[in-house]
């Protein structure tokens, strides 16, 4: 029998020399491997994400928004972390989802809580040192018997300036957002013709810019009761003082012309003795008044329940209508005796295909009442106010509803008829149900546990379907003893929309339509919490 060869080992070899060997090879090359080409793209990536990071954080500087500072610092590092850290493979992949998910989710609900325990809105748009200032820049007026000085429009890049040549023949530049400061600059024939860092416009250039150039007043110092320059042709500037003064240790307002004198209030605003209050107020805490006004304030609380009502029952009737519709076509065209099944199948699919906004807009033009295809061809020339009478508003807006929403039924049903067991439906039939006592009570049950997380979901966007509403009626007709742009066609998300003033139809009150969103985030998902219980019953029965 043959033997393995032996192996010999010469008494001068290092057994662990291969090993060592090995080791320095890879010693040697995991520097080559660092800087991989898949390396090289990543860190490119994080280099652009920080880029753009630094800039938002710059941007959040000047805009004093330490909130936001803070979280862009935190997300930086974190996002530098995980992706140069060996450790931390999950998370490199999670990552951008959550990073999405805190910035468009966790901080827009944190931000609108917020809100919605503030005045936020028309007149409480900004902060007290805002509002001063703002306050003081409304009411300035020409120093009466103060002369004037040559006057030059510049730019540093789009932002308008102005240099001016003072009495002592100093020229000083300033932005809107920069004071006068004395600059070198060249002056002929007493015109500031050249400035270190800005760009001199001509007349024609002035010209096209002559609203812009107008209202500018720039800073003549950082203090706001030194007032500003003005001009009125481009050529010569004057001093423009504020009627009133502000006196930071006493913290109160006066207006030099009166004498009246105005304090904060508690509700971000300054007031006077006989309770008149200056036009622009400041963003201040009023704990839970945005939730109690929705329920008391005439204004809102009469539209309020209306709108509620309608909600429940236009997401209720939507859901309801659309699924047995959908149900009904499936059930039909299930039917392997019918022909040109797919062809159906694929017309019937085809409302789902048009964008919704689209469909709505559609419908809004066949059902004008002047010139709209309903009225003029299919009933002959009819005058019927299908978007402009309460009842009928409501249901053209669930007709058209029931046309975009039927298909999506209409495939959910397809497809979950057609995962149901064979031999439970043989077994129903054997036993002698009829046809009817089988879907009522073995189809429609194995049915439901697979819809309805769906049916819910159908019920959650129909709560919020604003774009259906919006293009459609606009939340139309209005309604008549109401002192807010609402109307009976509107549901909850719309009157949001109406009451924050997007569109600038009515005032601004974010404050309140905040509140009006957390309502509505409490109400679904509280009702959908209940659902989803019940769909956990249904497959516990089944």
């Amino acid at each position: 029998m043959p033997t393995p060869e032996a192996r010999v080992v010469e008494p001068d070899a290092d057994p662990a020399a291969p090993s060592a060997r090995r080791r320095g090879r890879n010693a040697d090359s995991s520097h080559a491997r660092d800087f991989r080409p898949g390396f090289i793209v990543k860190l490119v990536l994080i280099a652009l994400i920080d880029a753009f990071g630094v800039y938002g954080i710059l941007a959040a500087w000047g805009q004093e928004a330490w909130g936001i500072l803070t979280s862009m610092v935190v997300l930086l590092l974190i996002a530098n972390w995980v992706y140069f850290a060996k450790k931390a493979l999950p998370l490199k992949y999670i990552l951008p989802g959550l990073v999405f998910l805190f910035v468009y989710q966790v901080y827009v609900m944190a931000y609108t809580g917020y809100v919605a325990f503030t005045n936020y809105g028309d007149g409480h748009n900004s902060t007290k040192g805002q509002a001063i200032e703002a306050l003081l820049a409304q009411n300035e007026r020409r120093v009466d018997g103060t002369e004037t000085y040559p006057l030059t429009v510049v730019t540093a890049g789009d932002e308008l300036g102005f240099a001016v040549l003072d009495s002592d023949g100093d020229v000083r530049v300033g932005t809107a957002e920069d004071p006068l400061n004395e600059v070198d600059a060249t002056v002929d024939s007493g015109i500031v013709t050249a400035v270190p860092g800005y760009d001199v416009l001509d007349r024609t250039a002035v010209l096209e810019r002559q609203d812009e150039v107008t209202s500018l007043r720039v800073p003549v110092s950082d203090d706001p009761n030194d007032g500003s320059i003005r001009t009125q042709d481009a050529r010569t500037g004057y001093v423009a003082e504020s009627t009133l003064h502000y006196d930071a240790d006493a913290d109160t307002m006066t207006d030099s012309t009166t004498g009246t004198v105005y304090t904060p209030n508690d509700r971000g605003q300054f007031e006077a003795e006989d309770g008149s209050t200056l036009a622009v107020g400041w963003r201040v805490f009023v704990g839970g008044e945005n939730f109690t006004t929705a329920f008391t304030d005439s204004r809102y609380a009469g539209p309020f329940w209306k709108i509620l009502a309608w909600t429940f029952a236009f997401a209720i009737g939507s859901v309801a209508t659309t699924f047995l519709l959908g149900l009904f076509l499936a059930i039909v065209f299930n039917d392997t005796r019918l022909r040109g099944r797919k062809i159906y199948r694929t017309l019937l699919i085809l409302p789902y295909a048009i964008p919704g906004f689209l469909g709505a807009l559609l419908w809004a033009g066949m059902l004008n009442r002047k010139f709209g295809f309903i009225n003029e061809v299919i009933l002959g020339g009819a005058n019927i106010g299908w978007l402009t009478d309460p009842v009928l508003a409501k249901l053209a807006v669930l007709g058209v509803n029931l046309w975009l929403g039927f298909p999506y039924m209409f495939l959910i049903c397809t497809g979950a008829l057609q995962s149901l067991p064979g031999d439970v439906m043989e077994a129903a039939k054997i036993d002698g149900a009829s046809p009817w006592r089988a879907f009522r009570s073995v189809t429609m049950p194995l049915l439901l546990v697979s819809t309805t997380p769906l049916l819910i979901s159908s019920f959650a966007f129909n709560f919020n379907n604003f774009t259906l509403i919006y293009m459609l009626t606009g939340g139309g007709p209005r309604f008549a003893d109401a002192s807010v742009p609402l109307g009976h066609t509107d549901i909850l998300i719309s009157m949001v929309y109406n009451i924050a003033g997007v569109d600038g139809s009515g005032a601004r009150n974010y404050g309140l339509a905040s509140a009006l969103s957390i309502m509505i985030f409490v109400i679904v998902g509280g009702i959908s919490a209940l659902a989803f219980r019940k769909t956990r019953q249904l497959e516990e029965i089944n």
